[in-house]
């Protein structure tokens, strides 16, 4: 018989404290996270302050500067019915639209099409069914889930009554399996559509893309002129109608960093106008003198030390955001020169080698954040791309991105009814000296978002 004894073992183990975890955490946050989690110190750290805020314009500053005599304190009022004495109608008029227009919120597919269903004279488990099915919409009003899995076969015929009512709801044609289906039933609303429409969408739509009418017209046995007439018709039908209805609000960035050319020699710009500059509070350190309880010197002594620490936390993201922005401008210089078209291929382990930090600091610091150029806005992670021989920095001189502003040149350059087929963009690459297949070139010319040449 077997006894369990009990024994020593060495080993090593990393114990992350909550100092590093925060460090870590400041690291990965772009700018807008970063002022949102720093007021979020603010309000928990009593020893933590405001030293200067680049970010807010005081009163006494506008007043000062550029505001009159006659400032009017109640112009900013939430009362709508509010005008200032001395504004025309039509000021008055911009600013009514204006606040309507930041107090009213876009209505979601799924808010739209259940206040339908409410004004529908139903008995109240048909409002289940259809509430189900509603629920079950993506944003462009296909099923998530196939509908027979979310009902009980008894149900069916319930579901299909709801089906037919939510079809023709707005947007008609929601409730659908796919963009085919959604196509069909916006067409079956309509009693004057072109006769070819129903077999086109249900069978041809392939061919209709890429410009097929004569054998779509020989396989229906029907003219040209009507394939015609049915395109036209089609493309006034939406694929996606849920989207009529997106409640998706546009993501605004700010870049973290600016990069300028002055004088022939590359500035960097870190954007510390958005981050307050912090420090630690004098006179709430000074609760800790020798006449405080030891319960409050011990609380103010911890509350300062968290302050210090997480002030060292920013400044540590900042050195580092800026060492690696230096490392990868040095790396990409042709591309702040020249643009997109020369950036050459880059690993997080050369600047990780470069700045004298891991590979995993690298990722988390360039995550999210941006840099302004000459060329536009790019996120960090932009400027590493990979050879188009898949071996990093190591392997060929071109990059993925760099292949494709290259082919994204070639293809402007086309003139005329000349358009190139993804075998000869391959080609004229080859005579660059850039050798991809021409199943490569078709994969980047779909990441550029460009038909094929017989659409083109």
């Amino acid at each position: 018989m077997q006894y369990q004894r009990p024994a020593l073992v060495q080993g090593q183990q990393l114990r992350m404290n909550p100092q590093l975890f925060q460090s870590i955490q400041l690291m990965a946050l772009p700018i807008q996270e970063l002022k949102f989690r720093i007021d979020e110190e603010l309000q928990a750290n009593p020893a933590l302050e405001v030293v200067e805020d680049n970010s807010t314009v005081s009163i006494e500053e506008n007043e000062s500067g550029e505001r009159s005599e006659e400032y009017d304190y109640f112009e900013n009022s939430s009362d709508p019915g509010y005008t200032q004495s001395g504004y025309d109608d039509e000021a008055s008029e911009n600013k009514h639209r204006f606040m309507e227009g930041a107090l009213s919120t876009p209505e979601s597919l799924h808010e739209h099409l259940l206040w339908q269903l409410r004004l529908q004279p139903i008995p109240e488990h048909e409002f289940a069914v259809g509430e189900i099915l509603i629920l079950n919409l993506d944003d462009n009003g296909f099923h998530r889930e196939p509908i027979e899995t979310l009902f009980e076969p008894q149900d069916e015929p319930t579901v299909d009554r709801m089906v037919q009512i939510i079809r023709s709801f707005e947007p008609v044609g929601t409730c659908v399996a796919d963009y085919r289906e959604s196509l069909l039933v916006q067409a079956s609303f309509d009693e004057t559509r072109p006769p070819a429409t129903d077999a086109i969408i249900t069978s041809y739509l392939e061919l209709l893309d890429r410009g097929k009418y004569d054998d779509i017209a020989k396989r229906l046995k029907i003219d040209v002129e009507d394939v015609e007439d049915a395109l036209e018709y089609i493309r006034g039908l939406t694929p996606f109608p849920g989207r009529l209805c997106s409640s998706e609000k546009p993501t605004y960035v700010i870049p973290d960093l600016m990069v300028v050319i002055r004088d022939g020699q590359f500035v960097i710009i870190m954007n510390d106008e958005e981050i307050p500059v912090l420090g630690v509070s004098d006179s709430f350190s000074g609760m800790a003198g020798t006449d405080a309880k030891k319960d409050v010197r011990r609380f103010v002594k911890a509350k300062v030390k968290d302050a210090k620490w997480f002030i060292h936390s920013i400044r540590q993201r900042n050195e580092t955001l800026l060492k690696t922005a230096r490392a990868i401008v040095e790396f990409q210089r042709d591309f702040f020169v020249r643009g997109a078209k020369y950036l050459v291929p880059l690993t997080l382990k050369d600047i990780a080698g470069e700045v004298g930090v891991h590979e995993a600091t690298i990722s988390r610091i360039t995550n999210g954040k941006y840099m302004q150029t000459e060329w536009g806005i790019f996120e960090l992670k932009y400027f590493f791309t990979n050879s188009i021989s898949g071996a990093g920095s190591g392997g060929s001189r071109f990059s993925k991105e760099g292949v494709k502003q290259i082919i994204k040149e070639i293809l402007d350059e086309e003139t005329g009814d000349e358009h190139l087929s993804d075998q000869r963009i391959a080609d004229r690459l080859a005579s660059r000296g850039i050798r991809i297949a021409r199943r490569t070139v078709a994969k980047y010319r779909k990441e550029l978002d460009i038909s094929s040449s017989y659409k083109r």
